[in-house]
């Protein structure tokens, strides 16, 4: 039997928590209570990622054992001072109005309606065809985990400095590893396509045993796959302190490349693995170590031949 909702107020806005006490992450018994309670304390490191972004909310109302949706229309149920931005797409109506997370109560209330996963387009609101950062998704095949990816990503690592720029890793919150090379800085889509394309291609060339940079499923097994297609207007990446939908409350987290080596050393992949509360410490001891990613001013040099 649902529980009655409960009313919290944060920073002057009132909202309504509803079924606090369903269990979202089964395994280990983690209720919708604790995924709120988590968003609100990760809050003041992930608003800032979050910020003038559109917002494509990944909902499991069930639990992660039962079916979920992608929601890119912000509900229209949704409270008078929730941000949205408007943007064209292909659906019937010939656009769709986003949620835009900029404050703590709107990072509850979406928190609240079970959207676990939280998906940011590349770019912010006031300029939706110029990113901010490259990104590379670095996906185990059949066979691979996540040391593998550690070692792709440090990989990638030595061709992004040979090109003279920076770049920071976080875990997918999967197998995976994401790396981002900041911009901040006037480029648009086609070029940090193309550049990383061009940069998984190279890692491809050398490392051909280990890597591919092709989209096909059937080319991926025993293989990284070095995914530079996210680098699109209207595609999306899972947020820096994001939760995903595993069977634990892991967490798309933050990584100082030297954990990568460490782990790698030890072969121990789930060194590489933290779960909601795992975070808020490391955050408490560490802060924010994708605050570059935000701030950094890099220019895109061409793409690698």
């Amino acid at each position: 039997m649902a529980t009655k909702p409960v009313e919290t107020k944060i920073d002057g806005k009132i909202l309504s928590l509803s079924n606090l006490d369903k269990v979202l992450y089964r395994e280990v018994g983690f209720t919708k209570a604790q995924v709120i309670d988590y968003y609100a304390r990760i809050g003041p490191v992930m608003l800032p990622h979050l910020k003038n972004r559109a917002l494509t909310l990944k909902r499991y109302p069930e639990g992660v054992d039962s079916p979920y949706f992608y929601e890119k229309e912000c509900p229209g149920y949704r409270p008078e001072w929730m941000d949205t931005v408007t943007i064209e797409s292909r659906n019937e109506r010939g656009q769709t109005n986003y949620c835009v997370v900029d404050d703590l109560p709107s990072l509850v209330w979406v928190a609240n309606l079970a959207s676990l996963e939280m998906h940011t387009l590349l770019s912010l609101k006031k300029d939706l065809d110029r990113p901010t950062f490259v990104a590379f998704d670095l996906d185990p095949g059949t066979g691979i985990d996540t040391l593998d990816c550690a070692w792709g990503a440090l990989e990638l690592k030595k061709i992004v400095d040979s090109l003279g720029l920076e770049c920071f890793p976080k875990t997918s919150g999967g197998k995976g590893i994401h790396v981002y090379i900041p911009l901040n800085t006037k480029v648009n889509f086609d070029e940090t396509k193309a550049f990383a394309k061009g940069v998984a291609v190279t890692l491809e060339r050398t490392n051909g045993k280990k890597v591919t940079s092709n989209m096909r499923k059937v080319l991926r097994n025993g293989k990284i796959f070095v995914d530079w297609s996210q680098n699109d207007r209207h595609k999306t990446t899972v947020c820096a302190y994001s939760l995903r939908a595993r069977p634990k409350p892991t967490v798309s987290t933050p990584l100082e490349w030297g954990e990568l080596t460490r782990a790698r050393k030890k072969g121990d992949p789930d060194a590489l693995v933290f779960v909601a509360e795992d975070v808020l410490k490391r955050v408490e001891k560490k802060g924010d170590l994708f605050e570059p990613v935000l701030k950094l001013k890099q220019k895109l040099p061409p793409p690698p031949a």
